[in-house]
């Protein structure tokens, strides 16, 4: 899909631009997933100042959905910002698991139209149209860096820099996949030694040297023979330093000799010892703010930042969460269906400990299904819970009022009682499926409910 003038730019061959304002930088949506798989495409850069989302044919930004109202939102750029506003529709619509009026939308946010989910972005949508059939073939066969369009654009620029010599710093939370990426980065060198690991967290300071650049016999007590270090092990191959943020100053100094001489000092050696390692390095730190107090050592960062790489946080890049299910399941041989609800979860959680702790839900939710299909139940405890209150209305925090009604859904955990089911129907036009996802229950239970009342979904629609 895309259109001239000021429409969308799904092609991403050019940049939008506004009358008056040039050039702008592209927000718009990305899609995380949907009830139909082909409903939507998957990133929407937004190059107008108001665009409708619906059924309708009509509309900008047409949602092959049945849950989606024909026109059920309108996105609209205000000044530097963005509002998502809802048009009286159905089924709601919802900016991070709350039901809004209006809301004005800030980057990661996530927005369920209708079945159909998608993230926020306030900048740089349009790059992530930019892909080639070779970029997208990087993130998909074994040893791939699993995700969607960001991962795909990191993919590509490693395998750019892969090839070369330059050094790396590879930057990210815990549990984001830097080992991953270092070993991809080693795999697509071309080089013919071995991919060494060391952890600088895990090792003491007076013992880093040693395991660093080896040991020669007699150069302390105990030192009873020649030991090779990690870095000459790593001749001809790639040496991959975890969190060089915790490196001692006093390992530094001979890194930086390493990297500028590409030579090796051991412990007690009076003999420089030639090697070829090229030299990879990961930090959840920030290594410039370490710099700047006195405990990295910038002319060692200068050398070590020929290239930097950021893997962003899961919860920066939702939309990585089906390609990495995918993923997960495949590995485990699985043929478990995942639910709505079980879908919705994972995208609402925020994952603080990132694409290992998805991993781990996943396996645990495989564990615990007895069938065919992943439920909500099935997920950890913490994942489960972040839809508790899915659906409720809320202040959006940004200075927009949205009423909070005085029946709100209960615990999922609980059955609703009269009033609170009859408003549900009663806001819903009668639509069992709509409340159904509310509770994250099946449509025969919602029947069962209103069976034990007594109501009839006839009297809430039209």
């Amino acid at each position: 899909m895309s259109a001239t003038g000021q429409g969308w730019f799904l092609d991403g061959v050019k940049e939008p631009t506004m009358p008056g304002i040039g050039r702008v930088r592209v927000a718009g949506l990305v899609r995380v997933f949907g009830a139909s798989p082909l409903s939507s495409p998957g990133v929407l850069p937004m190059g107008r100042q108001v665009v409708t989302i619906g059924r309708d044919p009509e509309c900008e930004l047409m949602l092959n959905d049945t849950a989606t109202s024909r026109r059920h939102a309108r996105l609209e750029r205000r000044g530097e910002h963005h509002y998502l506003v809802d048009l009286h529709s159905t089924n709601g619509t919802m900016v991070n698991g709350r039901r809004i009026r209006e809301a004005r939308l800030v980057e990661n946010d996530v927005i369920r139209i209708g079945d159909t989910v998608f993230r926020f972005t306030d900048r740089g949508c349009e790059t992530h149209s930019r892909r080639t059939p070779e970029e997208r073939a990087l993130t998909r066969g074994p040893g791939a860096i699993v995700g969607g369009a960001r991962m795909e654009l990191l993919a590509a620029r490693i395998a750019k820099v892969a090839p070369t010599m330059l050094s790396v710093v590879i930057e990210g939370e815990s549990g984001t996949g830097k080992e991953l990426v270092a070993r991809t980065i080693h795999e697509k060198s071309g080089r013919a030694g071995p991919f060494v690991a060391i952890n600088c967290a895990a090792l003491a300071a007076t013992l880093i040297e040693s395991e660093l650049f080896g040991v020669k016999r007699g150069a302390f007590t105990g030192a009873d023979r020649d030991r090779e270090g990690l870095v000459k092990a790593a001749n001809g191959g790639t040496l991959f330093l975890d969190e060089i943020g915790d490196m001692p100053i006093e390992a530094q100094a001979k890194l930086l000799r390493v990297l500028q001489e590409r030579e090796v000092l051991p412990l007690g050696g009076t003999r420089p010892e030639r090697v070829d390692v090229r030299v990879v390095c990961a930090t959840h730190r920030d290594l410039d703010a370490l710099v700047k107090s006195g405990r990295f050592r910038g002319d060692l960062l200068a050398r070590l930042k020929e290239v930097n790489v950021r893997i962003p946080a899961l919860r920066e890049r939702i939309e990585d969460i089906l390609p990495l299910l995918a993923h997960f399941l495949d590995q485990e041989r699985a043929t478990a269906k995942p639910t709505f609800p079980f879908l919705l979860a994972l995208a609402h959680y925020p994952w603080p400990y990132n694409v290992r702790e998805f991993e781990s839900a996943i396996k645990v939710a495989l564990a615990l299904a007895d069938h065919d299909k992943l439920e909500l139940q099935h997920l950890p405890h913490q994942v489960q819970i972040v839809l508790d209150a899915h659906g409720r209305e809320a202040d959006d925090g940004s200075g927009t009022h949205v009423a909070v009604p005085k029946i709100v859904a209960p615990s999922r955990r609980e059955a609703p009682d009269r009033a609170t089911l009859e408003h549900l129907l009663r806001e819903h036009g009668g639509n069992v499926s709509a409340v159904a996802r509310l509770f994250g229950k099946q449509r025969m239970q919602i029947h069962r409910w209103m069976k034990r009342y007594g109501l009839d979904p006839e009297a809430y629609r039209g």
